[in-house]
């Protein structure tokens, strides 16, 4: 077996999450994925993955030597694709990734609508809070929200109006001493999402002054997901704070009220990114075609209700 077939094994061996699960997939034996993985390991001289019977786990060398396969391995489909042109219809297998709530609620329905549309294409969407390198992680296509540092990468806007709010119940707010500017949360109870900050939040600067405004607490309750915070925050547990869209319809249902509105950041932009080699894939270019219009409505609706929370 050539490297580039061992490199296809070994990565479908980690998507797959187990050696079996890749040779179902590959149809192959599992001793015949086992060989191609030990082959690999073989050629480049180190241990890639930990085995067990059950499980395998990459090493430290196979992180790094799995985001250059998967680099490697999407370079060369995009070559053999670019090579036929506009004669090559969609397909493939298109790798996106996104925040965990805006790509299940948000990306993932315009993502089945591209699969209904384009039947040869198949799809691995990623539900992250950190940020992805798209390039060395092999992904075509990332929903990010938040202004974007200079970069190589592609960027279609698609929404330019999601707002940092602070929230709580309002029946926390009426047994609680009431806010009127960012320091008054140091004497409430927090609930810290991990991406909006562990021990602190910042805003604009006061009227007349540059500088900006740090809060800083120690959360009652620290969760790294969007749905806990708002559960936990509409249940009168404290204050959180969120994107938005995290809490439109908490609002509008009165189970959540927003607190500070006039000490917000000027509103964040959203984006599709894609490294720019890869734009004119045809699965890359037929989603961004089919995508952009759906996203940007779907955010300009977002945008009405943002305003609507004032």
């Amino acid at each position: 077996m050539d490297r580039i077939e061992a490199m296809k094994v070994f990565i479908a061996a980690l998507d797959q999450g187990s050696l079996a699960a890749a040779g179902r997939l590959l149809k192959r034996s599992p001793a015949a994925v086992s060989r191609a993985i030990a082959s690999l390991e073989n050629q480049v001289g180190v241990e890639l993955l930990h085995r067990t019977t059950r499980t395998i786990r990459l090493s430290e060398a196979g992180e790094r030597y799995a985001a250059a396969c998967r680099r490697i391995l999407t370079e060369i489909d995009e070559a053999d694709l670019l090579a036929l042109g506009e004669k090559s219809a969609p397909r493939g297998v298109l790798t996106l990734t996104a925040p965990p709530v805006s790509g299940e609620d948000i990306l993932r329905p315009v993502l089945d609508r591209f699969l209904d549309a384009f039947p040869m294409v198949s799809a691995r969407l990623l539900l992250l809070d950190r940020q992805v390198n798209l390039v060395d992680e092999g992904v075509d296509i990332a929903l990010r929200v938040g202004d974007l540092p200079d970069s190589s990468l592609i960027a279609t806007r698609v929404g330019s109006d999601v707002r940092r709010v602070v929230v709580a119940s309002p029946e926390y707010l009426a047994s609680h001493p009431q806010i009127f500017e960012p320091v008054d949360l140091s004497a409430h109870k927090i609930i810290a999402f991990t991406n909006f900050g562990l021990d602190s939040w910042t805003f604009p600067p006061a009227p007349g002054s540059s500088v900006p405004r740090a809060v800083r607490f120690n959360p009652r309750l620290t969760v790294n997901s969007v749905r806990a915070a708002v559960t936990s925050a509409a249940k009168g547990k404290g204050l959180t704070r969120l994107y938005s869209y995290h809490v439109a319809d908490a609002v509008r249902a009165r189970r959540l009220q927003v607190v500070l509105a006039d000490a917000e950041f000027p509103p964040l932009p959203v984006h599709l990114l894609t490294p720019t080699g890869r734009a004119s894939v045809p699965k890359v270019r037929a989603f961004l075609d089919l995508a952009t219009p759906q996203l940007k409505a779907i955010f300009a609706r977002l945008a009405v209700q943002s305003r609507e929370l004032r």
